[in-house]
């Protein structure tokens, strides 16, 4: 298990759709120098992975809408996006944030520690994690059967 400051980094579970599409993301990213990219590659390299029919509603995934407090005693809600759909104004925070990249794959009740743009570490905790009509739509559905 990884660990930060001497502390060990919480499991984390990602479906094989949001691993798939991260990874792609990522490399290009990293390609070009993006430090953010690098931390995110860390967290999927980690990560287990599970198809997208068996993850848990209560994981973070792309399109959630997570309510975390941290150590500083914030406690903010927002949407976990793509880049070109982060919107700071909206709550939409990109995955490829520090905190983003912190973000996936947790559950409620999980910490973790993160590194912020400025070089500063801080603690998160997630107290909960709901799927967006988005998310849910885009769940494989089980397919019918007809006799």
């Amino acid at each position: 298990m990884a660990t930060t400051m001497g502390r060990r980094k919480p499991a984390i579970t990602i479906t094989r759709t949001d691993h798939e599409k991260l990874v792609r993301l990522a490399e290009i990213r990293a390609a070009k120098g993006f430090e953010t990219a690098e931390e995110l590659l860390a967290e999927l390299d980690r990560a287990r992975i599970v198809d997208d029919r068996r993850i848990a509603s209560g994981v973070v995934r792309m399109g959630s809408a997570v309510s975390y407090s941290t150590d500083a005693g914030e406690a903010r809600t927002v949407t976990l996006v793509f880049p070109g759909e982060a919107d700071i104004a909206e709550g939409k925070i990109s995955v490829l944030t520090p905190i983003g990249a912190a973000l996936i794959g947790l559950s409620a009740s999980q910490s973790i520690d993160w590194t912020s743009r400025d070089g500063r570490i801080h603690r998160l905790t997630v107290e909960s994690v709901e799927q967006t009509e988005v998310v849910q739509l885009a769940r494989p559905q089980p397919e019918l059967r007809t006799a």
